[in-house]
């Protein structure tokens, strides 16, 4: 009986001294665990501070970009049947490829930073503008109006003389950017626009007869 007891005593103590090794470890383990869990970011903490690394230079550029690309992608859509110039309908589609992306990248920004994508305005009747012709190199609704009604030789020489004020507008949007926007992307974005139009600005005045 007194050997049984013994071996009772035995069993319970190697238990428990089994059971206190566990707890050691896993408060080891629990501690390192922890550490761990504070150190990573939450998805909703990551797309919090994504969200907030912009400022309002970025908000005006890419919603005054978006309108001012949308123009230019329709002016560019209407040298397909009007212009007599190949070399002109091969700058208008480059035009267009370019800046049709660049629209959904910026859509896609405001949307991430909870911000509205500006109404497509474009192709209204009337080529309604709104407050838009305030943006530097934007058309008005009769230089669209006037650009739609030509063909031939005359609408080349005015897209290319209104592309070359459109791009230049775009120039500027885009150094504002780059010397008052935050956001990484958008000032890379900006620094692309002014690399590619400002050879646009060459090839057209080269198109026209100027140097």
């Amino acid at each position: 009986m007194t050997a049984h007891r013994k071996l009772i005593r035995r069993t319970a103590l190697a238990a428990t001294a089994g059971v206190a090794a566990l707890v050691l470890a896993a408060c080891g383990g629990g501690g390192h665990d922890m550490g761990s869990m504070d150190s990573d970011s939450s998805p909703s903490a990551s797309a919090s501070a994504k969200a907030g690394n912009n400022n309002d230079a970025d908000v005006s550029f890419a919603t005054d970009m978006i309108q001012h690309h949308r123009q230019a992608v329709e002016m560019a859509d209407l040298a397909a049947d009007r212009a007599s110039s190949q070399e002109v309908k091969d700058l208008a589609t480059k035009i267009e490829g370019a800046q049709d992306p660049e629209i959904k990248t910026m859509s896609g920004w405001l949307t991430s930073w909870g911000e509205g994508v500006p109404a497509d305005m474009s192709g209204m009747e009337g080529h309604n503008m709104g407050d838009m012709s305030s943006m530097p190199g934007m058309m008005s609704s009769e230089d669209m109006d006037k650009l739609e009604k030509a063909s031939g030789a005359e609408f080349d020489k005015m897209f290319l003389e209104m592309m070359i004020k459109h791009h230049e507008g775009a120039v500027e949007m885009a150094e504002t950017q780059k010397a008052d926007g935050k956001y990484g992307p958008a000032v890379k974005l900006a620094d692309d626009v002014i690399t590619a139009q400002t050879a646009e600005i060459e090839q057209m005045n080269k198109m026209l007869g100027k140097s």
